[in-house]
């Protein structure tokens, strides 16, 4: 017999027990519905977890330092070297690194705009061409590497100062302190306008010295989701040309001491690329930093949750494979003379026990696809009421190597709950079986 003639055989069979067929299929629908649902939810939250992750922990980035001696975060020291531009282009051309530029934290400054408002920014020096490569979006303006730009975040838009109410407050005014407060929430038009920078660069005869630098700004960033705009520090990327400028001035004017040493942060295509990524970097004598070892201990958090969810899946599919066991048993019995009068025709075992395994295969496969059907309306239900009621944007979403999971379980089921009940048929004496009928 060929596996058309079992197929045919089965559903004809299948279609004669409707009751018993829906009953039994629906068994195996839940049990591949609710794994397909479990791990549903368990790859939705893996996938939103390793999102806010790497939103707030950049998962994908490392950081490398030139030449000390020490452990730094889940990185290893190397023997010690400077990060040359050689080295910088060599990191760049690694295999799987997107992109790599060169930060160098500069210094707290006070700026002045229009006059009239002060303002205050932690300054970063930086590649800037290259921060839209590492996330950076804009609401305004561009990116510019120009000595007199700056790129500045969205919140210093914010709690500017307006200097004209000094006298006001000086003289105890509860008016002026009152709008001085409203104002800090309100945010001032900063993009295309001149700042004058002030830093400080030490004491001269016990008397505060600051230089001055003033910049353009070039840019401004994109408000942050989920906020109000003020909240979150307040950043400008300058040049590393003027990030040299100030180092200069401070050295200068105090007589000597050391520059602040420039970071490379290289950004990887994979998450998952990372460990073997820093170690390729700590081979040229560079101290690394990453947060390779969160996202480890998150996967193996992550495969307790799906094994979890799997499990419970798994063991509604095993009580739905009683079910089964149980209909294809009774089916034997009601089969008796069909099965006797086969094997006078000339049927062997094995053809007897192929027939009833390809029909439970068949309930199983039935019941899978009615169980894809029920996985897609419960995650359906389940994505309107975090909608309307959690007021959540995270939807969770059905994968296909999912679906193929829940439907190779369903079959899985119904052969292997077939297989008693074939062995049983094939066992069965075919005189005494017609002589009984």
């Amino acid at each position: 017999m060929k596996l058309r003639d079992y197929v045919v055989l089965g559903w004809d069979q299948l279609r004669r027990r409707m009751v018993v067929t829906a009953l039994c299929a629906m068994g195996i629908a839940i049990g591949s519905a609710a794994i397909i649902v479990a791990l549903a939810f368990g790859e939705s939250i893996t996938h939103y977890a390793r999102e806010q992750m790497n939103s707030f922990l950049k998962m994908d980035e490392i950081t490398a330092f030139p030449g000390a001696s020490v452990s730094q975060g889940s990185g290893t020291a190397g023997q010690g070297g400077d990060l040359t531009e050689q080295k910088i282009k060599l990191i760049r051309q690694l295999p799987n690194v997107r992109s790599a530029a060169l930060f160098r934290q500069v210094d707290y400054a006070n700026f002045i705009v229009d006059d009239t408002k002060r303002g205050s920014l932690q300054l970063i020096g930086a590649d800037v061409s290259k921060l839209e490569e590492f996330g950076f979006e804009l609401g305004q303006g561009a990116f510019s590497d120009q000595d007199n730009a700056i790129v500045i975040s969205y919140s210093a838009l914010y709690d500017l100062y307006d200097t004209r109410l000094e006298g006001l407050q000086a003289a105890g005014s509860g008016d002026a302190a009152a709008r001085d407060r409203r104002q800090e929430r309100i945010s001032y038009p900063l993009y295309q306008k001149q700042l004058t920078l002030s830093v400080y660069i030490g004491e001269n005869d016990g008397a505060a010295r600051f230089a001055e630098f003033p910049v353009r700004v070039a840019g401004v960033l994109q408000k942050p989701e989920g906020t109000e705009g003020y909240e979150g520090q307040k950043i400008g990327y300058v040049s590393l040309g003027l990030a040299d400028r100030i180092e200069r001035a401070k050295r200068d004017a105090n007589g000597a001491g050391g520059t602040v040493q420039p970071y490379l942060i290289v950004k990887v295509e994979d998450p998952s690329r990372v460990g073997e990524t820093e170690e390729l970097i700590r081979k040229l004598n560079l101290t690394t930093q990453s947060n390779v070892r969160y996202q480890e201990e998150t996967n193996s958090q992550f495969k307790i949750i799906r094994y979890i969810f799997g499990g419970a899946g798994l063991f509604i599919l095993f009580v739905a494979s009683i079910s089964i066991i149980v209909a294809m048993t009774m089916s034997t019995y009601q089969r008796r003379r069909q099965i006797g009068i086969m094997k006078v025709l000339g049927a062997n075992l094995a053809q007897i026990r192929n027939m009833f395994v390809v029909e439970s295969a068949l309930l199983g496969f039935i019941g899978g696809c009615v169980g894809i059907l029920f996985s897609y309306w419960v995650i359906w239900a389940i994505n309107i009421v975090l909608q309307r009621f959690a007021e959540s944007d995270e939807i969770l979403f059905i994968d296909p190597w999912i679906l193929a999971v829940g439907l190779f379980f369903a079959l899985l089921t119904g052969v292997l709950s077939g297989i008693y009940p074939a062995i049983k048929a094939s066992r069965t004496d075919a005189l005494t079986a017609i002589k009984r009928e």
